[in-house]
This record gives C-alpha cells, structure tokens and sequence, in this order.
C-alpha cells in the first residue's frame, strides 16, 4: 500500500454520550453498549500516537443560547426526552462548557491534538475540519467513535464526497442499536466499498506498522 498522510478522527467520545447522566442515557438509550469500543479506541490512539499521525477529537454540542441548534434539531431532542439545553446531572445537556460536553477521562486529547467542535451530526458541518486535513495533506481517514449510525456515519459519508479514502474501524464504533450498527457497517462495504472499507482494530493497527 502507498504511503500517504492518514488521520485518525475520534467522533464525540464525550461524556453526553458515555455516562450515566448525560443525553444519550438521559434520551434511553443503552451507555453501556455505547462504552464497548474504549479498549479499540485506546489500543488506535495508541498506535497513532506512537506513529505520529494526525489525531482529531470530535465534540457534538452548541452555544449556550442554543441560536446555532436548528429548532427541528431541539424538538427531536425534546420528543426523545433529553431537550438540548436542559438540565441534566452532568450540566446543560449538549451545551458547550458543560461538564457532559467534554471527552470522558480515558480518551481525553494531548496537547496539540485538534478539537473540533461541531453543532451538528457530520464533522464537517460548520467546522473547520477540511481546513485542518488540507493543511496537512490528508488523504486517508480512520473513522471511530459513536454513534456508528450518526455522527460517524454523516463524517464517512461527506468525507468520501470529499475525496478521501475512509476506513470505518468497526469495533471502535459505538451504538445503542445492534441492529443499526450492523446495518451501518454493511453499507459502507456494499459496491465494492461505496463509502470506504470496513476493518477491525487489529487489522488497522496491522496496517498502520505494515506502512511505516
């Protein structure tokens, strides 16, 4: 395979999404099931790190006022029992600078490693993510995080309209819904990889040191 600048872009591991208290668990949905893919997100950080490659960490949330969160975005919130904005046991869910807003402890940022706080569900929306990759000369993604059904899955879906080859990491994806998580992973694979390929953990790392 060819050398070429990858990126490893970790999707909203925050505490909203992973504790107890925050909005997904606050919204029903099943945090445990969210938390499985900790163990393959460290063991990629890890890797990334040791190889020197780009890292970026994803937050999903809005301004205080919530003037960036589109009024159809706050009623689905709202009928799924966790209004952006209210408050939760972590702080204003989704809101950024609360408690539920930042990464959970084990997958907290290095210095230098870009945040990218985005209002909406894919990462370039509103972001200045493209900028960050074409700086750098980015032409490969390695895909992880939660939800594989959203966020994840709206980044891998404009990232390859943008051009990039992706790599969804499918047991460093995170979602509530067995069912959606699979589904998500065999869409991407369908026509001969529409959206990019689809591998685990172990097989990334193999590649990574494989391409050093």
């Amino acid at each position: 395979m060819d050398k070429q600048p990858d990126a490893l872009i970790v999707i909203d591991m925050q505490r909203d999404f992973l504790d107890p208290g925050g909005y997904a668990a606050t919204s029903g949905m099943d945090v445990s099931a969210l938390r499985r893919p900790i163990p393959f997100l460290r063991m990629l950080l890890d890797q990334a790190r040791r190889g020197g490659m780009l890292v970026v960490h994803t937050r999903e949330g809005h301004r205080p006022d919530l003037s960036d969160c589109p009024p159809a975005k706050l009623a689905r919130s709202r009928q799924a029992g966790a209004e952006i904005g209210s408050q939760g046991p972590l702080g204003r869910l989704l809101v950024r600078g609360e408690h539920g807003h930042d990464f959970i402890a084990e997958l907290q940022p290095l210095t230098g490693e870009p945040v990218v706080d985005k209002p909406g569900y894919g990462t370039f929306h509103q972001t200045d993510l493209a900028q960050i990759l074409m700086t750098r000369g980015i032409r490969r993604l390695y895909l992880c995080g939660v939800t594989t059904e959203v966020c994840v899955h709206s980044t891998l879906r404009e990232a390859a309209d943008r051009g990039f080859e992706c790599v969804l990491v499918a047991d460093a994806c995170g979602s509530a819904h067995p069912q959606l998580h699979a589904a998500a992973l065999q869409m991407v694979a369908v026509e001969g990889g529409i959206f990019g390929r689809v591998m685990d953990t172990q097989t990334v790392i193999s590649e990574l040191e494989a391409s050093k």
